[in-house]
C-alpha cells in the first residue's frame, strides 16, 4: 500500500519560501498619490488663490456662515455614495428634498404643528426612495431610469401642494435647526449634524459587513448574488436611506431659508452627483472612499464661496460644477490608460485629455468674461 506525500511536487525549501512570502509594502510615494492628497492639493490650491483675490475670503464669520449653504447636498450626498458605490445612481434625491419640504409647509399652511409636519415629510421622502428601491430591486428596473421618472414625479408633487405659494412664518425653534450654531462657537448645526453623520457613514461603508456588501454589489452584481449577498435588500434599503436623507436635508434647509417654496434646491442632483464623483466614486461602482467624498464637497463648497465673493455670475458657477463631474469622470479613465508600462499615451489617452484641456481653458474665458463688469466698475 502506497502511501501518498504532499511534498511531491513543490520542493521543501521553495514551500517555505512562498509561505513566508510578504506582500510588497506600499512606499511612501504610493501613498501620497491617492486621490485624496490630490484633493487636499486642491483644496490648498483654491484657499491660496481665493485669499489672494478676496480679503474676506479667510475671515471666519463668513466661512460659518458659508458653510451652512452646501450642508443639504453634503447629506444627500452620503447616502449618494452608498448608492454610486454599488454601480447605481439617484437622480430624485433634490426633487425628493423638494417633495418633502413642501409637503411640511403645506401641512403647517392647514395649522399643523411644525414638528409634525416636519416628521411627517420626512416620512414622505424615506418613502419616496423606498418607492425608488422596490422597482429598482424587484422590477429589475435600471436605477438611472426609474430615478429620472421619481425625479419629475416627485417634483410635481411639490408643486400640486403648494403652486405658486410659499409656505413661511416657522417659529423660531424650528429655524435655529438650520440658522443656530453650536453654543460658544462659530459651529453652525447643519455642519455638527453633518460631521456626526459623515462619521457614522464612514464607519458603516469601511468597517462593516454592510459596507463590504456594498462593494462587492457594486464590482460584480451577480457574483455578489451568487455568494450569498442579499443583492435586493440591500438596494431597497440605501435607496431608502437617500430618500430619508433627502428629507432630512429638506427640514434643514426650509428652517435656514425660514420658507419653502416648490422649487426649493432645483438642480442641486448635479452638485451632489458631482461631490460623490469627484471624491473617488466611480460610476461603473465598487470603488470610492468617504473621506474623499467629503473632502470633494469642502473642494466645491470653497470654490462656490469664492466664486460668489468675486461675484460670478450663477450660470458660470454652474459651468464650474458640470467642468468638475466631467473632469472627475475622465481623470481615472486617463489615469488607467497612462498606467500601462509604456510611458507614451496611446490614441485613446490623447483625445480626452486634450478634451479636458479645452474644457479648462473655455471656463477661464467664460471666468473673466463674468468678472468683466465688476473689474470695469472698479
Amino acid at each position: 500500500m502506497k502511501t501518498a506525500t504532499s511534498s511531491s511536487s513543490i520542493p521543501e525549501n521553495q514551500t517555505t519560501s512562498l509561505i513566508s512570502a510578504k506582500p510588497p509594502r506600499r512606499s511612501l510615494w504610493s501613498f501620497f498619490q491617492r486621490w485624496e492628497w490630490i484633493l487636499v492639493a486642491l483644496i490648498l490650491g483654491v484657499v491660496f488663490l481665493n485669499s489672494q483675490l478676496s480679503p474676506y475670503f479667510l475671515n471666519a464669520q463668513n466661512i460659518s456662515r458659508t458653510s451652512s449653504d452646501f450642508m443639504e447636498m453634503g447629506l444627500m450626498m452620503l447616502a449618494m455614495v452608498f448608492v454610486i458605490v454599488t454601480g447605481n445612481i439617484d437622480l430624485s434625491v433634490a426633487s425628493n428634498l423638494g417633495m418633502s419640504a413642501s409637503f411640511m409647509g403645506w401641512l403647517f399652511n392647514m395649522g399643523v404643528n411644525i414638528w409634525v409636519a416636519a416628521l411627517a415629510a420626512v416620512m414622505l421622502g424615506t418613502l419616496g426612495g423606498l418607492l425608488n428601491g422596490a422597482l429598482i430591486a424587484k422590477l429589475k428596473l435600471p436605477s438611472l431610469v426609474v430615478t429620472l421618472g421619481t425625479y419629475a414625479f416627485f417634483r410635481g408633487i411639490a408643486y400640486v401642494l403648494l403652486g405658486d405659494e410659499a409656505a413661511r412664518g416657522y417659529p423660531e425653534a424650528f429655524t435655529f435647526i438650520g440658522q443656530g450654531k453650536i453654543t460658544g462657537t462659530l459651529v453652525p448645526v447643519p455642519v455638527a449634524l453633518f460631521v456626526v453623520l459623515a462619521l457614522i457613514f464612514g464607519l458603516v461603508l469601511h468597517k462593516t459587513t454592510f459596507g463590504r456588501r456594498l462593494y462587492a454589489i457594486g464590482n460584480n452584481e451577480q457574483a455578489a448574488r451568487y455568494s450569498g449577498v442579499p443583492v435586493d435588500r440591500i438596494k431597497i434599503i440605501i435607496f431608502t436611506l437617500s430618500g430619508f436623507m433627502a428629507a432630512l436635508s429638506a427640514i434643514i434647509m426650509a428652517a435656514r431659508f425660514g420658507s419653502t417654496r416648490p422649487d426649493i434646491a432645483t438642480g442641486m442632483e448635479l452638485s451632489v452627483i458631482t461631490a460623490a464623483v469627484l471624491g473617488g466614486v466611480d460610476t461603473n461602482g465598487g470603488v470610492g472612499t468617504m473621506p474623499g467624498a467629503v473632502l470633494s464637497l469642502a473642494l466645491i463648497g470653497l470654490m462656490k464661496f469664492g466664486m460668489g465673493l468675486l461675484n460670478i455670475q450663477g450660470q458660470v458657477q454652474g459651468i464650474a460644477i458640470g467642468l468638475l463631474l466631467i473632469f472627475s469622470i475622465l481623470i481615472p479613465n486617463l489615469a488607467r490608460q497612462f498606467s500601462g508600462k509604456s510611458l507614451r499615451p496611446g490614441p485613446r489617452a490623447i483625445l480626452p485629455a486634450l478634451g479636458v484641456t479645452l474644457l479648462f481653458v473655455l471656463f477661464f474665458v467664460f471666468f473673466f468674461w463674468s468678472r468683466a463688469p465688476v473689474i470695469a466698475g472698479g
